[in-house]
């Protein structure tokens, strides 16, 4: 015959169940916006029956049911997910990294606008044309003097806000090593902390779910594979292992990091994107402005001088002659300035003190020019007067008319340090609006990446919170469940304990 008290031991192991299971639901909802948390389900099993006492034992009949036990308490993840979300997750960081750079680099040409770089070039030309009219006014060659400084300043500052950017990205690159490795310290202490934890049959739940959101973060920021392992997970990047179980194999550096890039190793996340942002965004297009300012002072072009034009070897032109000169600078260096006695006009550009070689950064308008207007050469021609004395035709301006028309003139632009220019030849005008065209053609195309790859991530993370987060509605449903149920045991021991006192205390009375 059955025990009674063994309904007891069913009755308990019930409430303890079920009590286990409020309590893992309870941590549910109060985790619900815990980011990186995974619901946590509660595994319940019947317990192994036990044979009715006799001299043989069968394994159909005479099995006594022993109630519930909890197996395990699992969270409910779909490694496949996990690997599809790291994998959008590091061209979401590379994208977005992109995007940034050239948002900051069209902030920095600020075109199209009246402020921007192309409006001080048209005031330059302009400038140009006005002494080229007004041939005997200084008043016309001070507007000059000031329109060139201002598009020198213009290119100067565009230059520097480019080496800024240069140097702000190469920071970011240090501060993203620096995180790298803290979150490769924590991930090889949270391995060591789950084999420990599961060495002895438990499951590191909440452990488990620190890690993986560390992974996922990780993700974003440089190009990861996950391999799980007994001792935890084996984090590489490309050909590099970073973490194996406990340790951490290969700590980040700016110039690690910067190889692994190189070698292909680092091939997506924020920091690649860092690294291809320098070199194809802000290297490139501070090259094309070093392009455009050599072609301007010192590329080479060819003008047709008028008849009458005093070249420097004393011969003067009787016909209109096609003639190569070497930028603005060697058109001028052909004019006359309206200084006595006669001499040649200077290079109009030159280089900046503390640098060694012409780029938007470094050009300037000559000094001796900027201090005095009447050193632009703006006049061909010369002459002999009735004293015998060489002197400038100053109602001449064919050297001001040739230079203001240098922007519609065709030009060789050079490549500036392996960059090769956008456009091989072309105008001055054209080759600026290349360079702008292209800005914007890259930064739509980035935004536009940026934001399909955000939506992708999002519908990958919106699957994987479909399975493992916390849904309130079905928890306050388990809740009830769960509650019904122990209450159900409750009643359960109530009902043993009635019996009992009958059995105890009603029984074995009789003649009293």
């Amino acid at each position: 015959m059955r025990s009674t008290f063994t309904n007891i031991e069913i009755a308990k192991r019930s409430l303890l169940v079920h009590q286990y299971a409020l309590q893992t639901t309870g941590h549910n909802i109060s985790n619900a916006n815990t980011p990186g948390y995974t619901r946590q389900v509660v595994n319940m099993a019947a317990a192994r029956p036990i044979e009715a006492p006799g001299f043989t034992k069968s394994t159909l009949l005479g099995q006594y049911g022993m109630g519930v036990e909890v197996t395990s308490v699992t969270r409910v993840r779909q490694a496949f997910l996990d690997a599809q979300f790291r994998n959008e997750n590091k061209y979401l960081g590379e994208w977005q990294v992109k995007y940034d750079t050239l948002q900051k680099m069209e902030t920095i040409f600020n075109e199209p606008s009246d402020t921007g770089i192309r409006y001080v070039i048209e005031r330059f030309w302009n400038a140009w044309q006005n002494v080229s009219n007004e041939k005997g006014s200084l008043e016309a060659r001070a507007a000059l003097i000031e329109n060139t400084l201002a598009m020198t300043d213009a290119l100067n500052h565009a230059a520097r806000q480019l080496n800024d950017l240069e140097a702000d990205i190469q920071m970011n690159i240090t501060i993203k090593s620096a995180e790298i490795n803290t979150y490769l310290n924590q991930i090889a202490a949270l391995n060591d902390d789950i084999r420990r934890v599961e060495g002895f049959g438990d499951h590191a739940n909440d452990l488990r779910d620190q890690r993986d959101l560390l992974v996922d973060k990780l993700s974003k920021i440089v190009n990861i594979s996950v391999e799980e392992t007994p001792n935890g997970y084996t984090i590489r990047m490309g050909n590099i292992e970073l973490v194996s179980g406990p340790d951490v194999l290969q700590q980040t550096d700016a110039a690690m990091l910067e190889a692994a890039y190189e070698s292909g190793d680092l091939n997506s996340g924020e920091v690649f994107g860092m690294f291809y942002s320098l070199e194809n965004h802000v290297v490139n297009y501070r090259a094309q402005l070093d392009s455009m300012v050599r072609a301007l002072a010192e590329g080479e072009f060819t003008v047709t001088l008028p008849a009458g034009t005093q070249l420097p070897d004393g011969t003067v032109l009787t016909a209109p002659t096609s003639y190569t000169v070497k930028g603005i600078n060697g058109l001028h260096e052909l004019g006359y300035t309206y200084q006595h006695p006669v001499q040649r006009g200077a290079p109009f550009f030159t280089i900046k003190p503390g640098y060694t070689e012409l780029t938007a950064e470094s050009i300037t308008l000559n000094p001796d020019i900027a201090s005095d207007p009447r050193n632009v050469a703006s006049s061909g021609r010369t002459y002999i007067d009735s004293n015998g004395v060489e002197r400038v035709v100053e109602g001449n301006g064919d050297i001001a008319l040739l230079i203001a028309g240098v922007r519609n003139v065709r030009i060789t632009f050079p490549t500036v340090d392996g960059v090769a220019p956008v456009l091989t030849e072309g105008t001055f005008d054209e080759f600026f609006r290349s360079i702008i065209s292209r800005l914007g053609v890259e930064t739509q195309e980035a935004k536009r990446q940026a934001a399909n790859q955000e939506i992708i991530v999002t519908q990958v993370d919106m699957a994987r919170q479909a399975i493992s987060g916390v849904s309130l509605d079905e928890e306050m449903t388990n809740m009830i469940r769960f509650q019904h149920a122990y209450s159900a045991a409750a009643r359960t021991l109530t009902t043993v304990d009635e019996m009992l006192d009958k059995l105890i205390n009603g029984t074995g009375i009789v003649g009293r």
